[in-house]
């Protein structure tokens, strides 16, 4: 299995110089511009004016990426890595990506739903066997698949500690991507010590907390922007991207950036 997958991601890649030299050749148009598609759930996922303010992270990652690398953000709300798949959104992804692409994988808010069958997985079965389907699709098609695990939720204890609140589901990406040789960004990590540098009232001013809601989970800009920067930081750190890749990791980037599209009509 892993020799097939090896030869498969071989050939792909061994395309790519013939296919822009023959175009180079022509006069054709300039190689097309590597993607970064991302599948996830809300946290990450692109949103519209009518959920405004809630944003996610996807939403901001291309503020820190130069601009000759897209985003595709196919995070949709709601989706555990299982769901994702069964839905057909994986093959849509699969279908799209080319070799040089990136496919940034966080999933586990919705794989810990143990009362919904058509969410759940265990983290050191099912959960590992689904993502294992994103990094073999990715390497199949000559792109390299980048493991993520799930951004932390807010949640303190009684003396202002915060505490992890994803249980087993990142110590199981982690061994996976070891077990795999994939990326791996730390999200849960490194968010999780962000909630606790800026402490429990703070951390209300980067959730969707507002009047007529206090939402512990997802996004408001500032909160979107900031963990996107920890993801860019990691893309780096990882070496998956170059220097020459990211921008303004250490700039402030201002919440009126963030854009909510209207919501799509059929």
């Amino acid at each position: 299995m892993t020799l097939t997958r090896r030869r498969m991601t071989t050939a792909a890649v061994a395309a790519v110089p013939l296919v822009l030299g023959a175009a180079s050749a022509a006069g054709a148009a300039a190689p097309r511009p590597r993607t970064l598609y991302i599948a996830g759930d809300s946290t990450a996922a692109q949103k519209y004016a009518d959920a405004a303010p809630e944003t996610g992270w996807g939403m901001a990652l291309p503020f820190f990426l130069r601009r000759d690398l897209a985003v595709a953000n196919h995070a949709v709300n709601g989706r555990s890595s299982k769901s994702f798949a069964d839905e057909g959104r994986l093959d849509a992804i699969l279908a799209a990506i080319r070799p040089g692409d990136f496919l940034v994988v966080q999933f586990a808010h919705n794989d810990e739903k143990t009362t919904d069958p058509a969410r759940y997985t265990e983290p050191w079965t099912t959960y590992q066997e689904y993502l294992r389907r994103y990094v073999d699709g990715a390497r199949a098609r000559g792109a390299r698949p980048v493991l993520a695990t799930p951004v932390e939720r807010r949640r303190f204890d009684a003396q202002g500690t915060a505490v992890p609140s994803h249980g087993e589901y990142p110590a199981a990406m982690r061994a996976l991507a070891a077990e795999e040789g994939v990326a791996l960004l730390d999200v849960q990590a490194l968010s999780l010590e962000l909630w606790q540098r800026l402490g429990a009232e703070a951390t209300k001013e980067y959730f969707n907390w507002t009047p007529a809601e206090q939402d512990n989970t997802h996004f408001n800009p500032p909160g979107a922007i900031e963990v996107a920067r920890l993801v860019a930081r990691e893309l780096l750190r990882t070496r998956v991207l170059a220097p020459r890749d990211v921008r303004r990791l250490d700039e402030e980037i201002p919440a009126s950036w963030i854009d909510w599209p209207a919501p799509a009509t059929a």
